[in-house]
């Protein structure tokens, strides 16, 4: 069935036909083909699928509540929506600085081309669209903790996938207890653009979160990326493999050696070691086993997390990770009260 039919039946209310794990879709002469036998190896496809579909309709149910909290506020006050917004909002949004915008020209000057009274513009428009979105949601922040809402939308089944982080650099308490084990590219644009997500929650929950990296390299479409994972590996030897991580994110993808040992010169590596490391290969045969354990897991590109075995996709908002977070924990909570 293709997604789109699946999608509108779903919306639509109807319930797809559940098959029991030994029930036969297909024969050949006599053999049966069980839905266990086609279900199994695709699972992580196909809760991919579900959970796409359940955070659409999440979405739209979160954009409707917006809708009615702020309709209900307008006709309160006697305005409408677009004044109620202009109020509450456009006008409580400062103007964006100068200082504002050289500091965002200084940190992403590698990324930004064109002349620099136009970069300038499109910092000054971007920075000013994120106080407003900021100060928009603070405001409709407000107005749901003054309302009663319920939430009766069900999430999917949940799916846990077995993924070892055996040997991974990580970062936080090693028994904590959410583990978000995430598959990254050193290239691959998706994995810098969900840097800032994923500090965010290292802010908000601390020590509940320990984060590992495992290394899902696609050279095929961006080539030599390997080499940098293997730098990285070089620089894990050191203890420094955060901060090689951090600055090789930070600088536009590039492969030569030169740029690597120019990053291990920055972070503060013996650069001797490190090039003895780097120039053995030694590290190329443990970047296949993550790749190999990758595609087991089912994933199919970058980045890809694993929360507490449950598969996140993408650069997702951070919203999107808190869910399964304050599920996980909650879980983890019930589980500790129940032994007592």
């Amino acid at each position: 069935m293709a997604l789109w039919t699946l999608l509108i039946l779903l919306g639509l209310g109807f319930p797809l036909a559940a098959q029991a794990a030994g029930d036969a879709l297909a024969e050949v002469d006599g053999a049966t083909i069980t839905s266990d036998e086609v279900e199994k190896p695709i699972a992580s496809q196909l809760s991919k699928l579900e959970e796409q579909i359940y955070n659409l309709k999440r979405q739209r149910v979160e954009t409707l509540i917006n809708e009615k909290l702020l309709a209900k506020e307008a006709a309160k006050k006697r305005v409408s929506v677009p004044a109620l917004l202009d109020a509450e909002v456009t006008s409580k949004v400062g103007l964006v600085t100068e200082q504002e915008i050289e500091r965002f020209h200084q940190e992403n000057r590698a990324q930004l081309k064109g002349e620099d009274s136009s970069v300038r513009d499109q910092i000054r428009a971007h920075l000013q669209n994120q106080k407003l979105v900021a100060k928009r949601e603070e405001f409709l922040k407000s107005l749901r903790s003054q309302a009663k809402i319920t939430v009766n939308l069900k999430p999917p089944p949940v799916l846990r996938v077995e993924v070892s982080a055996d040997g991974a650099p990580f970062k936080g308490p090693a028994k904590a207890p959410i583990t978000i084990v995430e598959f990254s590219d050193f290239h691959c644009p998706f994995c810098r653009r969900v840097l800032p997500t994923l500090a965010q929650l290292e802010s908000q929950y601390g020590d509940n979160i320990k984060l590992v990296f495992r290394d899902f390299p696609i050279d095929s479409l961006h080539p030599g990326a390997s080499k940098a994972h293997e730098a990285a590996r070089c620089a894990n030897e050191q203890g420094k493999f955060w901060a090689y991580h951090d600055r090789l994110f930070a600088n536009p993808p590039q492969s030569s050696p030169e740029i690597f040992r120019g990053v291990a010169k920055d972070v503060g590596l013996d650069l001797t070691a490190f090039e003895t490391c780097f120039s053995s290969g030694k590290y190329q045969s443990a970047i296949k086993k993550d790749l190999e354990e990758g595609n087991r897991v089912g994933v199919t590109g970058t980045p890809a997390f694993f929360i507490n075995g449950r598969l996140i996709s993408g650069a997702q908002s951070f919203e999107a990770f808190a869910r399964v977070i304050d599920d996980e924990l909650a879980r983890v909570t019930a589980s500790l009260s129940g032994s007592r």
